[in-house]
């Protein structure tokens, strides 16, 4: 029997022996109904499995590492997000401040780049948006959880660290080794022109909004102002909030829904500032989490939005200490946005599509000339279960 085989039998039962008490709680049934349903049922007849793996597979395998796989395996189907972290994991010391400047999220067998830093070391190094990345330091990215490849980033000022990558604009496999560096705040920005203005926001951490409310009392609100999110992959729910009140009145913001819980209505609220004559949100790949909830907000307010489809990672993680010494990170909450976005895995479609972006490319006149046309047909599988 072949080792992925096997692993699919164990990994369903095993991942709900940790995980299945923490998560849901079955309501009172009879007993017979309640066995019939228990998912931990056939643990006896997955035990029974493991032994004869043990004793009778060609190469003794090492069954610590096949129930840990098979544990992370089934973690992963539920959401990419979500990690195995074995008692030795939590003993690792922090690997440092510095990183390359890069977001990976996992897809099965390996990592894709959904954000890079402008001006970062992995920027510099030729990283973008989409590429795939297979191998970190020799080691394949497929039995790595999500925690163990954010982790991998990390390390020390001065240190490398080497990525085998397919390059999706090349298609071609390259390797590339980066030097990791402290990350620099980077600043919001401004571009200007007679017909319009573009604020760019890096991000969404604390004190964004006051600093975006000073620059916009020195824009001219007679003119169209779209604000850039492209590039806007961190960030808190709560400063995102903030930035909402700036361009809209108030009203609900974002749902956050919890297992067991009641849905809870985040609002926002209006910051009494002058409108501008029009605002258009521009999104793209690396538009993640708070910006997604933000995008939602001013897109249900009216604003047109122009740009790509967004990820979709309006989620939040909770780590869960297990009895034998290891934990689980798990997606608990999940984001609706203030248009009924699921935000955990659908993300923001854009009423006007708009790719192909170069580098350094005003994207100011080809926004322009697109208000006058139809939106994009509005694809449903946003809100798909």
């Amino acid at each position: 029997m072949h080792q992925r085989t096997w692993l699919s039998l164990i990994s369903l039962p095993l991942v709900a022996t940790f995980t299945y008490p923490l998560l849901r709680q079955a309501p009172s049934k009879p007993v017979a109904e309640a066995r019939a349903q228990d998912p931990l049922a056939g643990l006896a007849d997955i035990q029974d499995v493991l032994g004869l793996v043990r004793d009778n597979y060609v190469d003794r395998p090492d069954m610590e590492r096949v129930i840990s796989g098979g544990i992370q395996a089934v973690l992963e189907r539920a959401h990419p997000l979500n990690a195995y972290l074995t008692p030795e994991d939590l003993r690792l010391p922090d690997p440092g401040p510095a990183d390359i400047g890069i977001r990976l999220v996992k897809r099965g067998i390996y990592a894709q780049v959904v954000a890079v830093r402008p001006g970062g070391p992995g920027d510099r190094a030729g990283i973008q948006v989409g590429d795939v990345v297979r191998k970190i330091d020799k080691e394949s990215v497929g039995p790595m959880s999500a925690w163990a490849l954010e982790r991998s980033l990390r390390g020390a000022v001065g240190t490398s660290i080497t990525l085998l990558r397919y390059v999706s604009s090349e298609a071609q496999i390259k390797t590339v080794t980066v030097t990791r560096e402290l990350p620099i705040a980077a600043q919001i920005s401004v571009k200007r022109s007679d017909k319009a203005q573009m604020v760019s926001m890096p991000d969404l951490s604390p004190g964004r909004a006051a600093g975006l409310r000073t620059l916009l009392s020195t824009l001219d609100r007679k003119l169209p102002l779209i604000l850039d999110l492209r590039q806007c992959a961190e960030g808190t729910l709560d400063e995102a909030a903030l930035v909402s009140g700036l361009f809209a009145p108030g009203g609900p913001f974002v749902t956050i829904q919890e297992h067991g819980q009641a849905d809870r209505m985040v609002e926002f609220k209006a910051a009494g500032e002058a409108p501008f004559a029009k605002v258009i949100l521009l999104l793209g790949p690396s538009t993640l989490g708070p910006a997604e909830a933000l995008a939602s907000a001013l897109k249900k307010a009216g604003d047109p939005v122009f740009g790509e489809r967004t990820p979709g990672l309006g989620v939040e993680r909770t780590r869960l200490l297990l009895r034998q010494g290891g934990a689980v990170e798990l997606v608990t909450k999940r984001w609706i946005g203030a248009g009924g976005e699921k935000l955990d895995r659908a993300g923001i479609v854009p009423d006007h599509v708009l790719k192909g972006l170069k580098p350094g490319e005003d994207p100011i006149p080809k926004i322009l000339a697109g208000l006058n046309d139809k939106p994009t047909p509005k694809d449903d599988s946003q809100n798909a279960t």
